[in-house]
């Protein structure tokens, strides 16, 4: 058994893969959510068979990698850091410095790559966290770049912690609110689901063709209703707009993907 990690900046997901099972690339159901490095080697103790390698992403900080390696080490496992770079399993890296990209970000888009055929039609997949992402993947395989802005739970908290007068707001969305609480939900909704419409559009024109979106993430349910609703808008430029596919585990996905390959430590 092989775990996967995923440790973000607010949550951290383990997943298992059976290196035995029929299909080695479908990993297994995720373990946990918001899971501290100690409870993690306490719940390993509790297993029937102890995992050999964790292959994992950390974008939330080096205390919490050494956090997680020591509570692995306890029970013998080893703890291997994906970390980006140019190309990874065929998936390319456009960014200038290709190590400054998040490793969840690139993980996350071989997850997605994982689930489609060797022809595939450009992709958007966007990621509503703590922070938001939006990136595109060519037909080629090629990561061509993404947008990074605060979450929707950021954006929410930054306004009530950074003003003196905006609540800590929820509220339904409109297109003309008439109250604080709906300003500020509207508000968030509209960045969140305009910046996608964006990158969808952008891809759309860079391509020439329609592209697929694929959404993941705890933040997704808030503004899905204003996103699906702009993209039917921005169908007339670009063509019948895609229904953007949830994605429950994407950073998961391409672990497992990784921990299937014959010698998961040299990646």
């Amino acid at each position: 058994m092989i775990l996967l990690i995923d440790s973000g900046n607010s949550r951290l997901k383990v997943g298992w893969l059976d290196v035995r099972a029929p299909d080695p690339r479908e990993p297994g159901a995720v373990a946990f959510d918001n899971l501290d490095p100690n409870a993690l080697g306490d719940w390993l103790g509790t297993l029937a068979r102890k995992p050999v390698l964790a292959l994992g992403v950390n974008v939330a900080g080096a205390e919490r990698g050494d956090g997680i390696r020591t509570a692995l080490a306890r029970h013998g496992c080893p703890v291997h850091w994906i970390t980006s770079r140019l190309q990874l399993l065929g998936l390319h890296n456009r960014y200038t410095q290709s190590a400054q990209l998040g490793a969840d970000r690139l993980v996350s888009l071989l997850g997605v790559r994982s689930r489609l055929p060797q022809a595939h039609p450009p992709f958007v997949l966007a990621s509503f966290g703590t922070a938001t992402t939006i990136d595109t993947v060519g037909p080629d395989d090629v990561f061509i770049g993404g947008l990074i802005l605060p979450g929707p739970a950021l954006m929410r908290s930054s306004l009530a912690r950074g003003t003196a007068n905006l609540p800590l707001a929820d509220g339904p969305v409109a297109d003309f609110p008439v109250d604080t609480h709906q300003a500020i939900a509207s508000g968030i909704a509209a960045a969140q689901a305009g910046a996608v419409v964006r990158q969808w559009l952008a891809a759309c024109q860079r391509y020439g063709r329609s592209t697929d979106i694929y959404v993941a993430g705890g933040g997704w349910p808030e503004v899905q209703q204003e996103t699906e609703r702009l993209l039917a808008q921005a169908g007339g430029l670009a063509g019948t707009p895609p229904v953007p596919a949830y994605l429950d585990r994407p950073v998961l996905d391409g672990l497992a993907l990784l921990a299937a390959q014959p010698d998961p430590q040299s990646l």
